[in-house]
């Protein structure tokens, strides 16, 4: 269900969360069983309308509601709605609001005098809500006080062990059950490093007690797994001070389902909108959109909450240049935000020359664009930038293009001599840079990419291979770079924020068991060429039990084929229905082009982590796949929307929005751009290790260049498939380079630079004053400007002096220095 976007609903929710006798509550589940000893079920009442219908905004009763059961024998319920199971039989559970009640049936069955605990069920849900299997507990690297568990209970045989095996069996007595150092120490009937863990005499105490009672026996390898959670509810619309109570149901591989609420992990992910309470109780604390995360026995999900700045919003002057525009516009009016005005055509043509081929425009493009008066240039300068016209004549950035993404796809593939000499770095640098020169659909140059094999040195995508060695470096480069998942906390226990087991990490890797490499003398003896190959061998063992790990996707089926295992892999990976590849892509471009992903990080794309318009995400999915995974549609519609185009400036009704594209999101320029901008204002070329006079920065195939410039502003070593190895923020020693800095200051210097060359042309002040304008902040400058350039030249010892200076002025300016 998507939230409505009648902000004038919202005041419904205004009273404060109580029905009136026009109103109606609905309680939900309508009808309970409860199957077993200490069997457990949330109840949530919510308010709704005379036809007990609920959606994202009806209000949430349940901190209000009264509880009466008919027979406490039966079933108890608590003052916030939770029952318990006592003994067999049925029983009403009565939930009154005001002068509205509901009547929930109860049936409980399965109590018996000697209840059977399961350890997999019943004790490691209670193990990781206490606390106690975490890393900073007893699931640290070495454990507390000599008691180790594993972490979230993820080996749940081995913490049986540890639990009534380990230390000559002390922390179990079998004789005396309540006397066991296990639910002597959580209750602080002994000292307990960790505090009171547990409650005595609570359901999760004698949860504990019965297991031991039981002869605290192991798990099973037959006992059912939890394969997934349901969360009531998904989505909530809210004003700040309310509350919603959370209800948690985990299905099990053999389709029963049983409420955990009692036992599920509940966190926050913006504490400055949400705060939530152990038992799930969730209360607005500020405005925006946030989510809870909820995790239950490796299982995890969300519930996600907006809480709107304004009752309402005009959106004044704001129209939809295409479907992106529509849903930024929903998501504004739901959060109650405006937007910022269109930006001006010189900060846009600017903005999208950086942003599509890392370059800036000349000033010749920038004062043709600003005169046109076709109310279409815009449309027509992205189509030129893209290559995307038809017409060879205005198809002229192509090789710019391919240049600036090549730098960015040779980073994420970690493309450096370091690691393949100078033939494979070459290889693959030209592999990436045909793909992207002639506009390979990406689905093709992941295929490519992925079931590579042959020499480095003539099969450029090979090299993959080389980079990561070994079939857990090829798995986690595979689901981070191409699928948007960070698999590698997988690799040593059950994923912290997602459902993703070390079953999941290697059968994953499995694909890639087979791959090798052998040496070749192709090129000679001492060439140092080697060929990636699929042997007929090779397996993937689990670490922990010692099996042998089939070829399977993430959440999908087994697949195996008998030539090379990556085929298979490949074709589900780029799949159109494929749930992680196109998400992945279309997040990292819109990240690329807005200054932020719809997730963030912009590489961990797990589902407790979702995107701040999910109806944005899915649309701009579908369009990309629709486009046969196009990449320069994808960034046509991107740049041709209204949201690209905004102005960076925040307004006061939009200031706080960090997430939801109200205003355009301004982005430092990166190394390369940056040093090639310089070089393009100054007239001057910078030289580069074993490069040609005359290559850019955008043009480097490599990652090892001794360039100070370019270290000290970021340049990635290609150490990490990470996307912040590539540090977004500035420093004090970038600022101090630009301000008083030999490198800049020589080419400002220059007497073959910019400054040089318009003096001896002899062109005037107000012509030098606006060229530089026009060369760096691709605007003329204003009246205010000019005339204080006047008063800066008259001040001068020199006309040369005046303009190096105001060039510096230029270059160490934020609009400069940043694509706004």
């Amino acid at each position: 269900m998507r939230f409505g976007l009648v902000a004038a609903a919202v005041l419904a929710l205004a009273s404060g969360g109580i029905a009136t006798a026009q109103e109606s509550i609905v309680v939900v589940p309508a009808e309970v069983k409860l199957e077993g000893n200490f069997a457990r079920a949330q109840l949530v009442v919510v308010q709704a309308a005379a036809a007990d219908q609920i959606n994202d905004r009806s209000a949430d009763l349940t901190a209000e509601a009264s509880y009466v059961s008919s027979d406490p024998s039966i079933v108890t319920v608590n003052e916030r709605g939770l029952l318990l199971a006592v003994k067999d039989g049925q029983a009403k559970v009565t939930v009154t609001v005001g002068q509205n009640s509901r009547e929930v049936p109860v049936t409980v069955s399965g109590i018996t005098d000697r209840p059977v605990v399961s350890f997999s069920e019943h004790i490691t849900p209670i193990l990781t809500k206490a606390g106690c299997a975490m890393a900073a507990c007893h699931a640290s690297q070495h454990g507390k006080g000599g008691f180790k568990l594993s972490v979230f209970a993820s080996e749940p045989a081995n913490d049986q062990r540890a639990m009534v095996r380990d230390s000559i069996q002390r922390r179990i007595d079998f004789v005396q059950p309540e006397k066991s150092l296990v639910l002597l120490k959580p209750t602080m009937g002994m000292p307990h490093g960790g505090g009171r863990r547990l409650v005595k005499d609570s359901v999760e105490y004698q949860t504990i007690l019965s297991w031991i009672r039981g002869g605290a026996p192991a798990p099973k390898e037959t006992d059912p797994i939890v394969t997934k959670l349901h969360v009531f509810p998904k989505e909530r619309l809210r004003q700040v001070g309310l509350t919603q109570q959370i209800r948690v149901e985990a299905e099990y591989g053999d389709g029963r389902k049983r409420d955990v609420t009692p036992l599920a992990r509940f966190d926050s992910m913006d504490d400055g909108v949400l705060s939530v309470a152990a038992d799930g109780m969730v209360k607005t604390v500020g405005k925006g959109q946030a989510a809870v995360m909820i995790r239950y026995e490796g299982q995890a999900d969300i519930s996600l909450f907006v809480v709107p700045h304004a009752e309402k919003v005009e959106l004044t002057g704001w129209q939809n240049n295409n479907f992106l525009d529509e849903l930024a516009a929903a998501k504004f009016r739901e959060l109650g935000i405006e937007a910022s005005p269109l930006a001006d055509d010189a900060t846009f043509i600017r903005r999208a020359f950086l942003d599509s081929i890392g370059t800036l425009p000349t000033p010749e493009e920038t004062q043709a664009f600003l005169a046109s008066t076709d109310p279409q240039k815009r449309v027509k300068l992205i189509d030129r930038l893209l290559g995307l016209t038809g017409d060879p004549a205005q198809d002229i950035y192509n090789e710019w293009y391919a240049a600036h993404w090549s730098l960015k796809w040779s980073d994420l593939l970690r493309n450096s001599s370091r690691e393949l000499g100078d033939q494979g770095m070459w290889a693959l640098h030209n592999w990436i840079k045909d793909s992207f020169r002639g506009n390979k659909p990406l689905d093709q140059f992941v295929r490519e990419l992925i079931t590579a094999k042959g020499s480095i040195y003539t099969t450029g995508p090979a090299n993959f291979y080389r980079v990561n060695n070994g079939p857990p470096e090829i798995t986690e480069a595979v689901s981070q770079t191409l699928l948007g998942i960070r698999l590698e906390c997988a690799k040593c226990h059950h994923h912290p924020f997602e459902k993703y087991s070390q079953d999941d990490y290697y059968s994953l890797a499995a694909f890639f068991a087979r791959v090798g490499n052998k040496n070749s003398q192709e090129f000679g003896l001492f060439g140092r060429e080697q060929v990636v190959m699929v042997r007929d061998s090779g397996e993937v063992n689990h670490p922990r039990t010692g099996k042998r790990m089939e070829p399977k996707p993430l959440e999908g089926a087994a697949a195996t084929n008998e030539l090379d295992r990556r085929i298979p892999l490949a074709a589900w990976m780029t799949a159109p229905d494929n749930p992680f590849f196109a998400r992945n892509i279309v997040n990292r471009y819109v990240g690329y082009l807005l200054g932020r992903g719809l997730v963030e990080p912009i590489d961990d794309l797990r589902s407790t982590n979702p995107p701040t318009n999910p109806a944005l995400m899915a649309a701009l999915v579908k369009h990309f796949v629709e486009s046969k995974f196009n990449v320069k549609q994808l960034m046509r519609t991107i740049m041709n929307s209204r949201l690209y185009q905004l102005d960076s400036q925040p307004t006061a009704a939009n200031a706080s929005d960090e997430k939801f594209y109200s205003h355009y999101y301004v982005k430092r320029l990166k190394a390369e751009p940056l040093l090639d901008a310089i070089d393009r204002v100054t007239g001057t070329q910078t030289k580069y290790k074993s490069m040609p006079l005359g290559t850019r920065a955008i043009e480097l195939p490599d990652a090892e260049y001794p360039d100070y410039f370019l270290n000290t502003f970021a340049k990635p070593r290609r150490a990490s498939v990470c996307e912040c190895e590539r540090s977004p923020d500035e420093n004090l020693s970038q600022a101090l380079h630009t301000l008083n800095g030999d490198i800049l200051a020589g080419k400002i210097a220059d007497g073959n630079g910019t400054v040089a060359k318009l003096l001896k042309e002899g062109k005037s002040h107000e012509e030098i004053v606006r060229h530089l304008y026009l060369l760096t902040l691709c605007r003329p400058p204003s009246a205010e400007e000019l005339a204080e350039s006047v008063v800066f030249l008259d001040e001068s010892p020199s006309a040369a002096e005046c303009y190096q200076d105001l060039l510096w002025a230029l270059v160490n300016s934020k609009q400069f220095l940043f694509v706004r």
